[in-house]
């Protein structure tokens, strides 16, 4: 990819090392811009090179400080859009705000869609982003959304390890698609953590369905947040009987008494993306970072190339 000087990679501060591994995969150097802030905390950024005609890709992930992150994400692309690039391309290895994708309750807002119009709004023309929390947010976007799946790395990674006597177990009825998916590619039966959540960030685990007793156990989720499923759901499959449980998941958000409960669950490994990017006192050695850059850097080649993103997972 030397010489594509039509493409340029830009990056706020949500994720630089990630943008780092994605424009050496690409072949190219990440451009120049300053995403800095004014005393009483205004995003303010400066493009320093020229961007004019160019086919750009923003790599921001909207983690933790999720409003900061999204704020440079759109200043960026306002920034971009004033001086005349060609197509902007918003890359999202994680989308904040995903989980408010629908009224739950009376006078409660769908936050993702508001995010997905002021998006839409800042010039953005593209969206590549990965595991959003719930497929539907793709149809909240009037722009193309290239949606990566997570599970083929994660995968990858499992049948490296040769584990024998498998079980992919889903820790809600919502992710069964997504366990359904790493069981096919690792020839395993799969089962289902069946719980229901009284409120965000609070869940109870009811019972299991399917066999888990003398397994090995897989969970599978698009994000580890504060960890009160996954430990919940980890304590009930051992008393289900499951001989070792991994845990696995795309992002690794890891917000609150995250670490701590990871830290106490019974649990072999923990395996997740680089999607956004762990600190170091949220990190654990059981702990297992994956690099998406690889899958990010291809689908971003193909879409400055017009050619299918699609075909990668064929």
């Amino acid at each position: 990819m030397t010489g594509e000087r039509n493409l340029k990679i830009f990056t706020g501060n949500a994720n630089p090392t990630l943008s780092q591994e994605i424009a050496r995969y690409i072949g190219i150097e990440l451009s120049l811009a300053q995403v800095t802030h004014f005393s009483d905390g205004e995003i303010y950024v400066e493009i320093k090179e020229s961007v004019r005609g160019a086919d750009v890709f923003i790599v921001q992930p909207t983690c933790w400080p999720v409003s900061d992150h999204l704020m440079e994400l759109l200043i960026m692309a306002d920034a971009l859009r004033r001086a005349s690039a060609r197509r902007i391309t918003a890359v999202l290895p994680y989308y904040g705000y995903a989980r408010q994708d629908r009224k739950t309750r009376g006078r409660a807002p769908i936050t993702a869609k508001l995010v997905a119009n002021l998006i839409t709004t800042s010039g953005i023309r593209r969206i590549l982003t990965m595991d959003l929390h719930a497929g539907q947010i793709q149809g909240f976007f009037d722009l193309p959304v290239d949606h990566l799946p997570g599970v083929p790395i994660l995968a990858q990674y499992f049948l490296q390890l040769q584990l024998k006597n498998v079980v992919v177990v889903s820790p809600d009825l919502g992710g069964v698609t997504r366990a359904r998916e790493l069981a096919e590619r690792i020839k395993a039966p799969i089962a289902i953590v069946d719980k229901r959540r009284p409120e965000p960030n609070v869940a109870e685990v009811m019972n299991i369905v399917g066999k888990v007793r003398g397994k090995k156990v897989i969970i599978i989720d698009d994000m580890i947040d504060t960890g009160g499923t996954i430990k919940q759901a980890v304590v009930a499959l051992k008393e289900a009987g499951a001989e070792e449980i991994y845990v696995c998941c795309t992002h690794p958000v890891l917000s609150g008494p995250a670490r701590q409960r990871l830290m106490e669950a019974p649990v072999e490994e923990i395996i997740v993306t680089n999607t956004i990017p762990i600190l170091p006192e949220k990190m654990l050695d059981r702990i297992k970072v994956l690099s998406v850059a690889p899958l990010l850097g291809e689908a971003i080649i193909r879409i400055h190339k017009d050619l299918s993103v699609s075909e990668l997972f064929n």
